[in-house]
């Protein structure tokens, strides 16, 4: 396949209605990735990788980000950020590229829930060893209990499709996930949603907090910020895992 034009490959890899997508598209990713990630699959487009080994890629640079993230010191929490931004990079472009060559696949899918899982582990337990400095097993401890939040959360979100596969109907739609039995229950989603407390734990905006939080501890010569921030994931992990759930059981998406 001959290497298309930028405008090309974006009517086909970035379709209308993609970017709008409600629970599909993370706001980095419409704020500012999208325009770059363009270029990255474009350049792609003229080689030889396929869409999954970007995906592998993707995960290898959110877990070195974790491992960069759990060395003491401001540099280390620059450069575990730029790293998430890549993390994010190639997120974009995998599923760009997949859409532009037609290798869409289940294995493709699967291995970006696993990239996702990894990243958001690996951010939390390498918080955890950051702080661990501190109080070496308390912290080390608080990080890795986050981070198994995380992942509950997620799975939480994927056991809907396995039991809904299980049971023989379709994936859930965008839409049965915002519809509640009750009104009540309704409106405390829409205001926990509001404060976006549960973006704490996601990769992303993780990272730019332990970068705003090494800016702090580097000027005050503590740690402070970073142990604050390392509390409020624990803490934000935890309740999600409970309300998640609710929210999950008390909707349309099992029915």
């Amino acid at each position: 396949m001959s290497a298309p034009s930028v405008a090309e490959l974006r009517r086909v890899a970035q379709p209308a209605g993609h970017l709008e997508r409600r629970n599909g598209e993370h706001w980095a990713g419409v704020l500012y990735m999208r325009r770059m990630s363009i270029y990255v699959t474009w350049a792609m487009t003229k080689t030889s990788v396929t869409p999954n080994q970007l995906t592998w890629v993707m995960t290898v640079a959110g877990i070195v980000a974790g491992v960069v993230l759990a060395v003491p010191g401001l540099w280390a929490a620059v450069l575990a950020a730029v790293l998430v931004q890549v993390y994010l990079l190639l997120d974009c472009s995998d599923g760009e590229l997949a859409r532009w060559t037609g290798k869409t696949s289940l294995t493709g899918v699967y291995l970006d829930r696993v990239g996702a899982y990894f990243a958001e582990a690996a951010l939390l337990i390498g918080l955890g060893f950051r702080v661990s400095v501190v109080m070496p097993d308390w912290y080390t401890v608080l990080g890795f209990a986050a981070a198994l939040g995380a992942i509950l959360i997620k799975a939480e979100t994927d056991l809907v499709d396995v039991a809904r596969a299980k049971g023989g109907l379709p994936t859930a739609s965008e839409a049965s996930g915002g519809q509640f039995s009750s009104g009540l229950l309704g409106l405390g989603r829409r205001v926990l949603a509001a404060t976006r407390f549960h973006r704490i734990v996601q990769p992303i905006e993780l990272s730019l907090l332990a970068l705003a939080t090494a800016v702090i501890d580097a000027v005050m010569g503590v740690l402070t910020a970073s142990q604050v921030l390392l509390i409020a994931a624990f803490a934000a992990a935890c309740l999600q895992v409970v309300l998640h759930l609710v929210s999950i059981l008390a909707s349309r998406r099992l029915t």
